[in-house]
């Protein structure tokens, strides 16, 4: 009978046609994230209440919500929530206590030569590729192949999770976040939808998180793009599908082509830089107000340049400063971490194909 049940869903669905905080946590690309394992983990059907879903009068609420938007009938989606499990490993992940790397750690872990090394294979397997979607979108080649690379390590660790499984537990089990959760739910469904595919079938993180370049389930409605025209945006096999939807994120983020990610200051630490340094990430400060704070800042970034003043722990309390533009800030609306970008940026610089810094 659930066996029967399973099928008849998957048949179903498959038939439509149709602010940050001051202090800022590091976040770990998935790629080198810990992330909890659900090999042999039971798996439950009830919530943690002991309560079915459908009893629950918010998940009533989705799936009236649902109906109104015509995708799915009220059976297919009471279908869905009596097949998605619970998954407690996904709470005993999401409450560790986060951890902010040094960055001379950070860039070992994310940004050595095995994943640079790596980068190149990749690259050259998928030159013509990566080259026309570069051309297309004006976005600088390594770019393409350093996102892929630090998020997925190229797409070899891209979760096993069903992302429907990862979004309900986290949207109804999961209160500090469960807003934000539903919606990505929500999302996730119409992603289903769009794609003609059944919504068991695709895998992620354990934050519902997807594909080599990881997309969450909004993010993928927002930029994910079909670029070999086969009906599909096909973030998980397909590397055309990929690179297109990463470089299509950052032009709608505002990457200018050609312009560097950021430069290196000299400057003596004073308790005002130390709390700019210290602000929420935003292009804020100009080059010529940094200047005038005592912040060398190369001379072919102009004075009206805004930016970000950040630094990098290279050993136990020693420091390098940096000022990141506009670029820096792009990069940084993919994963909210100074850190992560200048991963980034690290990767990209060390590639073969590179024919530029960044």
């Amino acid at each position: 009978m659930k066996l029967a049940r399973i099928i008849s869903t998957a048949l179903l669905l498959a038939a439509c046609e149709s602010t940050q905080p001051v202090q800022e946590k590091l976040v770990q690309p998935v790629a080198t994230a810990s992330v909890p394992s659900s090999a042999d983990e039971k798996i439950f059907a009830l919530t943690d209440s002991g309560t079915d879903l459908l009893s629950r009068s918010d998940v009533n609420r989705f799936i009236d919500n649902e109906v109104k938007r015509g995708h799915y009938s009220r059976s297919q989606l009471e279908n869905f929530f009596g097949q998605v499990h619970y998954k407690p490993s996904i709470i005993r992940g999401m409450d560790k206590p986060g951890t902010s790397l040094p960055w001379y750690i950070f860039v070992q872990n994310n940004a050595n030569s095995k994943r640079i090394n790596t980068g190149n294979i990749f690259w050259q397997n998928n030159a013509e590729i990566i080259q026309a979607v570069s051309k297309h979108y004006g976005v600088a080649p390594q770019l393409l192949v350093a996102i892929v690379g630090i998020e997925t390590n190229y797409g070899t660790t891209m979760g096993s999770y069903r992302v429907a499984d990862a979004l309900t537990t986290l949207g109804y089990h999961y209160p500090r976040r469960a807003e934000y959760f539903q919606r990505e739910l929500a999302a996730f469904l119409q992603l289903a939808y769009e794609e003609k595919q059944d919504p068991f079938s695709f895998k992620g993180s354990f934050a519902g998180a997807m594909g080599m370049p990881q997309f969450m389930p909004s993010s993928f409605l927002q930029y994910a793009v079909d670029w070999d025209g086969d009906g599909h945006r096909d973030i998980w096999r397909n590397s055309g599908d990929t690179l297109a939807s990463v470089a299509n994120y950052m032009k709608q983020h505002g990457w200018q082509s050609g312009a560097p990610i950021a430069v290196p200051v000299a400057m003596q630490p004073t308790p005002r830089l130390q709390q700019i340094i210290d602000e929420p990430t935003a292009l804020k400060y100009s080059a010529g107000e940094l200047r005038q704070l005592g912040v060398v800042i190369p001379a072919q970034i102009g004075n009206q340049e805004k930016g970000v003043l950040y630094r990098l722990e290279k050993s136990s309390g020693e420091y390098d400063y940096w000022f990141g533009l506009n670029n820096f800030y792009t990069i940084w609306q993919y994963n909210h971490s100074r850190h992560y970008v200048a991963a980034v940026r690290q990767i990209s610089n060390n590639l073969a194909g590179a024919n530029s810094s960044l």
